[in-house]
């Protein structure tokens, strides 16, 4: 079985019903602080099954492993944590205390069970410096001050020590570009809550005239003077996902590292227009003072060249396919 932290939020809830529908057996723990109690029952629902769930701070270790001990868990996948650049630097204790605390808990309920195969669903982020071709092999910048991103390495560093020294574990950390995009039959998708922390979401609510428009910076130092960034459909790393596990189980003492992106990027700028375009909906652009975005990386893009040889993985679906399908659920939902 499969044991997946943060089950009922946007990744978590739609790897669930992609492993479901491959047959696996999932659990799931979700301490429902970016999700929605319902959301557990439309799971079960489309699913047509029973799924177990249980509403849990995954910091609370005791109560956890006392859960997980129900099930034959042979690995977890990581997605819960917070994940805003901008609310960090609001929040940094938060931050650190949430993201570094649920991993070292979830290790250590591991470590109980006996279970020791581990996928992490990071960020490109973790990079900490902006280039638009980062690669596995590209050091992390230690000296980038966003709190989210110093979480991030926090967080693969103690896996890193982990592995280092228990020649048991089998690791794979996918380090994810912006996530966007729902089921293409408009089933199952994000929802986004009044204030959103994703460029995507402030998109949806802005065409759907929920907002008076988008706040751009245009201080960056690229062609349109508003940042770049990878993005990759939610489908896309769900078939990223299951082919890490597949890999997984052939291992024997692993731990690798894998960017999970479209190998192009797109500016906010460009963004904006083929929203406009998928929406029939013209946004208006809000101009955001400079020193709100200091420290902001101007290009966020990988080069996907290990997923691809390692896993056998490349993403298939486009920026416009991942508007196309969140403004068909969003619509609906």
């Amino acid at each position: 079985m499969i044991l997946i932290t943060g089950g009922l939020g946007f990744i978590g809830s739609h790897i669930a019903l992609h492993l479901l529908s491959k047959g696996q057996q999932v659990v799931l723990v979700d301490n429902l602080v970016n999700s929605h109690p319902h959301t557990l029952d439309r799971l079960q629902y489309i699913a047509g099954q029973y799924i177990p769930f249980l509403q849990v701070d995954v910091r609370n270790t005791p109560a956890l492993t006392k859960f997980v001990e129900q099930y034959p868990i042979d690995v977890v996948i990581h997605c819960a944590g917070f994940k805003s650049l901008q609310e960090s630097a609001l929040k940094p204790i938060e931050y650190y205390n949430n993201n570094l605390s649920a991993l070292m808990s979830i290790v250590r309920m591991m470590q109980r069970i006996g279970c020791r195969n581990f996928v992490h669903l990071s960020s490109l982020m973790v990079y900490g410096c902006s280039e638009t071709k980062l690669s596995e092999t590209t050091p992390l910048n230690y000296q980038c001050a966003n709190p989210y991103i110093q979480s991030q390495q926090m967080m693969e560093k103690i896996l890193a020590d982990v592995f280092q020294h228990d020649n048991e574990w089998n690791m794979a950390i996918l380090r994810l570009a912006n996530v966007a995009g729902a089921f293409e039959q408009g089933f199952w998708g994000e929802y986004v809550p009044k204030l959103p922390k994703s460029i995507m979401g402030l998109l949806m609510q802005a065409a759907n005239h929920e907002r008076e428009g988008i706040e751009l910076y245009q201080a960056a130092k690229t062609q349109d003077h508003t940042v770049e960034r990878s993005f990759v459909h939610i489908l896309d790393i769900c078939d990223a996902l299951e082919k890490a596990l597949e890999w997984l189980k052939q291992q024997q003492h692993c731990y690798e590292t894998f960017n999970i992106a479209r190998d192009d990027v797109i500016s906010i700028a460009e963004l904006l227009h083929e929203t406009e375009e998928v929406t029939g909906t013209k946004i208006q652009v809000l101009n955001v003072a400079h020193h709100l975005n200091q420290g902001l990386l101007d290009q966020i893009g990988a080069d996907v060249t290990k997923a691809k040889q390692v896993l056998g993985w490349t993403a298939q679906r486009t920026v416009a396919q991942m508007l196309q399908d969140q403004w068909r659920f969003y619509r609906g939902a």
